[in-house]
């Protein structure tokens, strides 16, 4: 008696994680969309006097797949949009882990609000730098 209430209990607890399995793998229909080439831009040397560089691959983290060709068409857009903010950016932000974050999170926000302007929807749930080299 006591094996076969063990195993029902084993039985439903299984089922359980199944069904809560399956329902998390159904809500997270996230999507990625990489920008090609990489964005490639000038940025404020120290006191003015050169310009330094930075070389970064930015990937986009979307709340549905199905947003994959909208960002296409709207790439053009967004990558004026990066660029513009790493161009304005000064020497310690673009080197500091600090400023890199903070960068990072001014373009989530700008290219968010930019996507909802031109569409209606929230489609970018976050930016990411997956490479960044500066010189």
């Amino acid at each position: 008696m006591k094996k076969s209430l063990l195993s029902i209990y084993l039985i439903s607890i299984l089922l359980v994680s199944a069904i809560t399995s399956c329902s998390v793998r159904a809500e997270s229909n996230v999507g990625y969309f990489g920008f090609e080439p990489d964005i490639i831009t000038n940025y404020i040397g120290q006191g003015n006097k050169k310009l330094g560089y930075v070389r970064i691959t930015v990937d986009l983290m979307l709340n549905d797949m199905s947003d994959i060709a909208v960002v296409e068409h709207h790439t053009p857009l967004l990558r004026d949009a990066i660029v513009e903010i790493l161009s304005k950016e000064p020497e310690e932000n673009i080197k500091s882990l600090t400023g890199r974050e903070e960068i990072r999170k001014r373009c989530t926000e700008k290219l968010k609000s930019l996507l909802k302007q031109e569409t209606g929807q929230e489609i970018v749930r976050e930016v990411l730098f997956t490479k960044y080299l500066y010189h």
